[in-house]
């Protein structure tokens, strides 16, 4: 039977709400007819829009959906919306109790091993994989196996894609930039996600030094005093352009899409980056599980360096959540060791690769 109304819901950082994206995509080819509203938190929503296969988009607010009366109000509104179906891939406490009291009879989400699932949040909960078997990364691939076991959607489309209208297209803030501009994600969504400073800094000198480039900085707004302590680091400033900078989602997608390539500690600007079909270079943070976030990296057009990659007996076999999480909590001590030496092993051939590719293409 073909659903009327689908909810997704993805209460998450900007990765995960793109990544949940590939749901609509898919469902929406498999069920035209149904109407799918995604729920968001609003500093996140910019890489849904324009999406043709998502109908509409309610947005919360991060802290506000945490005080009790507000999650009480949304449960009532959600519930007065008649879905016949909810869909919750990151299952974490408000949108497990929006599912619960929601009225809709199908209600699926993730059974995480570490957590017990004592009330009938869900009337369909679906285990992670063990492992990626996919190009696409282990995050992608549990969400169409998601598709596959709730809905029967067999091999299901991975690619999240970003729609721009013809305006957005044509955006030209840096037509006059010398080429190739390179983004630069010089800080990572939270500090345990950023490299360190003096290794930033050194990385820009290097570009600076030896390639014709021009260099720009992304990072969210608040961050804008740890993004110039940064550009103060560095020795070569002559090619950063510090003031071209977008401080939306969308300014930013208009801006990377006219780029030539993101170098980038892990996070929102990789996967909108790769969402744009733009080269990506990563730089993981020690704690992050590669596996589950590498989607779509070859070693060609998306190459990535994780400290684990180059240096294994620093990490448990198994690398288990809970050392995770203790790296999390203070990743100082590995990051250090994740030197702009280290990282240039893998930087200086990719860049190479790609640099060369580009010149192919203007011949």
């Amino acid at each position: 039977m073909q659903p009327k109304k689908i909810l997704v819901i993805q209460n998450k950082r900007i990765g995960d709400v793109l990544i949940a994206s590939v749901l609509a995509n898919n469902l929406k080819k498999e069920f035209p007819e149904s109407h799918i509203t995604y729920f968001v938190y609003d500093y996140t929503s910019g890489v849904l829009e324009q999406n043709p296969n998502i109908d509409r988009i309610i947005q919360a607010r991060d802290k506000e959906l945490k005080k009790f009366p507000v999650l009480i109000r949304t449960i009532r509104s959600i519930r007065k919306e008649k879905y016949d179906v909810i869909i919750d891939p990151y299952s974490k406490f408000q949108s497990r109790m929006i599912c619960l009291f929601s009225g809709a009879k199908k209600r699926i989400g993730f059974k995480r091993k570490h957590k017990k699932l004592k009330l009938g949040y869900y009337t369909q909960a679906i285990d992670f994989l063990d492992e990626a078997s996919l190009p696409c990364g282990k995050a992608l691939e549990d969400r169409l196996n998601l598709l596959e076991l709730a809905f029967g959607i067999k091999n299901g489309d991975p690619k999240y894609k970003i729609f721009l209208t013809s305006e957005e297209s044509q955006y030209a803030k840096i037509s006059a930039l010398k080429k190739p501009v390179i983004m630069l994600g010089v800080l990572g969504s939270t500090p345990n996600k950023s490299l360190p400073y003096q290794y930033t800094a050194q990385l820009i000198d290097y570009l600076s030094e030896n390639y014709q480039a021009s260099l720009l900085f992304n990072y969210a707004p608040h961050q804008k005093e740890e993004a110039e302590h940064i550009y103060n680091l560095c020795n070569y400033k002559e090619q950063i352009h510090l003031d071209v900078y977008e401080d939306s989602i969308r300014g930013f997608i208009k801006l990377m899409n006219q780029c030539d390539l993101l170098i980038s500690n892990e996070g929102g600007s990789v996967h909108i980056a790769k969402a744009l079909d733009k080269p990506t270079f990563t730089i993981y943070s020690p704690y992050i599980e590669k596996s589950h976030w590498n989607s779509f990296e070859d070693g060609k057009l998306h190459d990535s360096i994780h400290l684990k990659d180059e240096y294994p007996e620093l990490f448990s076999t198994q690398y288990s959540r809970q050392e995770r999480k203790e790296i999390e909590r203070n990743p100082e001590q590995m990051y250090m060791k994740l030197t702009p030496k280290l990282i240039l092993r893998k930087l200086e051939p990719y860049l190479a690769q790609q640099f060369k590719k580009k010149e192919r293409e203007h011949h």
